[in-house]
């Protein structure tokens, strides 16, 4: 870094003012900063497996209430990845031992969906649910009293739910961003409906000024 960079962290130290928290999956595979393109510094960053938000889950409440009231992120995004190793353990209905505890999130968003996940078919179910598992967690983010009190105070706080492809290398929008309590319906919906109607996977191009 200091090879191509001289002042590279000499200018590290001095920031931390992300505008973004990603929430996103513990696989390796799935790196935020590289996917995102963005220098440390501009990313805040909490990961878990199958990138699950749980409104008991102290770490990840920590975690969104430093970066909203603390960093003041404009932009928070739940990142999942199509093949998804604890999504497909759901599905698989596999035993791995304590994680199964935490998967039990994963498999009620499971049940919540099941007509749209098993409609898809055997090759496709695993991507409808890991689109609607996002949506859910994204739903999650946005039912905390963090993210509603900021909202109540004015915060400009906008939420994104988002799939990255493992084959392609390309994010994917699931249709779920909301700025604001009253909208929160409406675009749970509008991206549950884009995933019962999707046939290869959700096509949208992921952007922060969806």
């Amino acid at each position: 870094m200091v090879a191509g960079q001289p002042h590279f962290f000499e200018n590290l130290v001095k920031q931390q003012s992300p505008e973004y928290l990603w929430i996103g999956c513990s696989d390796s595979r799935v790196p935020a900063n590289e996917i995102v393109d963005l220098a440390p510094g501009e990313l805040f960053v909490h990961r878990n497996v199958a990138n699950v938000v749980v409104h008991t889950d102290l770490n990840c409440l920590s975690v969104l209430q430093y970066a909203v009231d603390v960093l003041h992120v404009k932009h928070i995004i739940v990142t999942g990845h199509y093949g998804c190793g604890g999504v497909r353990t759901v599905l698989d209905g596999d035993k791995l031992g304590l994680i199964d505890n935490w998967l039990r999130h994963v498999g009620d968003v499971y049940q919540k969906h099941r007509e749209i996940v098993d409609a898809a078919g055997k090759a496709a179910a695993p991507d409808r649910l890991c689109e609607l598992n996002v949506i859910e967690q994204a739903l999650h983010i946005a039912e905390t009293t963090i993210v509603q009190d900021a909202w109540a105070r004015g915060r400009p706080v906008s939420i994104h739910g988002w799939l990255y492809s493992l084959r392609d290398g390309l994010l994917r929008d699931t249709g779920f961003w909301v700025d604001s309590l009253g909208a929160l319906a409406v675009s749970y919906k509008r991206a549950v409906d884009l995933v019962r109607a999707a046939g290869s996977g959700v096509e949208r191009r992921a952007s922060v000024n969806a």
